[in-house]
């Protein structure tokens, strides 16, 4: 562990010395150092970090949950729906049309929709913060697309369960659609309700008691989360949308920061160990067409998104980029598919176009001014920069909220 820590931290100084972004040279340090790549191996067996890799994810999305506000629920919920069912409908689609082009199955094209649809979560949060775009008024559209994203994303794996389990009817996957549900809506609830009632019970004056009250409740509230077939991160986001409206939030802010800059690095680290790059030539042609399908959707659904809000082409290219990567909900995929004895190329499918997409998304995201200026409108918003929709209000609230964020994580650049 001390090992994939050091490691980790090594490529991502020299990366940051050239402008890379921290995640893929995560990821890269895992490929480098895990059981599929000769040389030094640090970690033979990948699941001995799976707990960690677990804590990592929970926590990235803990603090999403905390940056995400129940108040822009309320009062963007119908944009912030027709923006997430345009990106899933964009996307979904063309990774379903593309899983049946390539002719490997019915169940593999349903897999396929799943990994070309859904972005990484962990990914997005760690782009955000590390562009510095939190406080940006386009990050409520993109945080508003995981959410819905994530929704659909439990109610995808269990009705997609037993497609692959060889499930003869849409009625034997009811009663786990059905809870998942109602656990979702049942934690909706409480945030939306039961802000006050858990302010009180979690507010100290100690840092030491108030960090181990937070921890354990993402921790325990995403545990509980996937009994229930709800993805555990969305447990821990959702306890992070309750503890970040109550009096204890801005503390719990600065608090969790080194705790998710850690474990989020062994999340991508873990990543990597996953990842057997003798597998992916096979693949290469499948790989790389999907990823310009997917780059070629995101931008529409970017482009859609900023038009339901009334944003300018720099917005719109900020969502197309940030959204962009796909992660952690492939790599679960992948694991169901092989556990289904499906067709044997998926696996290294999905890890190269998860691996690729893993690079070209913090990269896109940091030069997204690159594609705004080729977007529809991008010309004239350059030629008067201060009078584009929406680039004084991002000004303004990055001025805002950078001071407390940069305080809090001293390390981002």
């Amino acid at each position: 562990m001390g090992g994939a820590f050091l490691a980790a931290a090594v490529l991502a100084r020299l990366g940051g010395r050239i402008g890379l972004p921290t995640i893929p040279l995560f990821i890269l340090a895992g490929i480098l150092l895990g059981p599929n790549t000769p040389g030094i191996v640090l970690v033979a067996d990948p699941h001995d970090l799976e707990m960690l890799s677990l804590l990592g994810l929970v926590l990235l999305l803990f603090y999403l949950g905390l940056e995400f506000h129940v108040d822009d629920l309320k009062t963007g919920g119908r944009r912030m729906a027709l923006a997430g069912g345009a990106y899933l409908t964009l996307n979904v689609g063309a990774g379903l049309g593309f899983g049946f082009a390539l002719g490997w199955g019915t169940s593999e094209a349903l897999v396929l929709a799943g990994v070309l649809g859904i972005s990484s979560s962990a990914i997005v949060t760690k782009v955000l913060v590390d562009t510095g775009r939190l406080g940006n008024p386009e990050t409520k559209p993109i945080l508003g697309i995981i959410v819905v994203e994530d929704i659909f994303l439990a109610l995808y794996l269990a009705a997609l369960q037993p497609v692959l389990s060889g499930a003869d009817s849409l009625a034997s996957a009811a009663p786990a659609a059905g809870k998942a549900f109602g656990f979702l809506l049942l934690l909706a609830a409480a945030a939306r309700w039961g802000t006050r009632v858990v302010g009180r019970l979690i507010a100290t004056r100690d840092n030491e008691l108030l960090v181990i009250s937070f921890l354990g409740a993402a921790v325990l509230v995403a545990g509980v989360s996937e009994w229930f077939g709800v993805a555990d991160a969305i447990g821990a986001f959702m306890v992070g949308l309750m503890l970040g409206g109550t009096s204890s939030g801005p503390r719990i802010r600065k608090l969790v920061h080194p705790l998710r800059d850690a474990f989020g690095a062994i999340f991508f680290f873990a990543f990597g160990l996953s990842i057997d790059p003798g597998d992916l030539p096979s693949v290469v042609w499948p790989v790389l067409i999907a990823v310009a399908l997917t780059l070629l959707m995101n931008v529409l659904a970017g482009l859609v998104a900023a038009r339901i809000y009334g944003f300018g082409p720099g917005p719109a290219a900020n969502i197309a980029t940030a959204l962009l990567a796909r992660g952690e909900f492939a790599l679960i995929l992948a694991t169901m598919a092989a556990a289904a004895g499906l067709d044997e190329r998926l696996a290294p499918f999905i890890a190269g176009y998860v691996l690729l997409l893993a690079v070209l998304g913090p990269l896109a995201a940091g030069r997204s001014g690159v594609l705004a200026r080729v977007l529809p409108g991008g010309g004239a918003a350059r030629a008067a920069a201060p009078e584009a929709p929406g680039a004084a209000d991002a000004a303004d609230a990055a001025a805002v909220s950078r001071p407390d964020r940069s305080a809090a994580a001293p390390g981002r650049r």
